[in-house]
């Protein structure tokens, strides 16, 4: 089974290619929102003047709101801090424990792959290497003198 990797295709940029939108739509967009814009505050401080009691007792509620947010806010981050600390916590005590046994199993494997190579795959290669020189040379000795010869 092979597998047969196929070329990345380059996108290329196309040179006549039509915008999405036009010029004019962007400019007459922007218009429209400059206009809602200027509207809105013409509105906000043509009511300020009529509605001053009403806007102050509205504007107070929204204080009030913002400031009970911010204690909302405050509290998440109180508990971020601590899941932060906890999340530290678990690093140090579970996990290092768990790497440092893993490095010591390494370094066991480590000494027993040298152990077997040194006492069990040295000696054997070097008999089975004896063994083929010996058959080799008997060969050799007592064999068919042609096919001792080289072609």
């Amino acid at each position: 089974m092979s597998i047969q990797q196929t070329p990345m295709e380059v996108p290329t940029k196309r040179v006549n290619e039509k915008p999405v939108v036009s010029k004019t739509a962007v400019i007459i967009g922007v218009i429209v929102v400059l206009v809602l814009a200027g509207l809105i505050i013409w509105g906000m401080l043509a009511l300020a003047n009529k509605y001053s009691p009403q806007i102050s007792a509205v504007r107070d509620i929204l204080i009030i709101a913002l400031a009970l947010e911010s204690c909302v806010f405050g509290v998440a981050i109180l508990l971020l801090l601590i899941m932060v600390i906890r999340l530290v916590n678990m690093l140090e005590f579970e996990i290092k424990p768990i790497l440092e046994k893993t490095n010591e199993t390494i370094g066991m494997v480590r000494g027993t792959t040298t152990f077997v190579s040194e006492n069990v795959v040295k000696p054997v290669t070097k008999a089975n290497s004896y063994m083929i020189a010996s058959r080799r040379a008997l060969k050799t000795l007592f064999g068919d003198p042609h096919k001792n010869l080289p072609d």
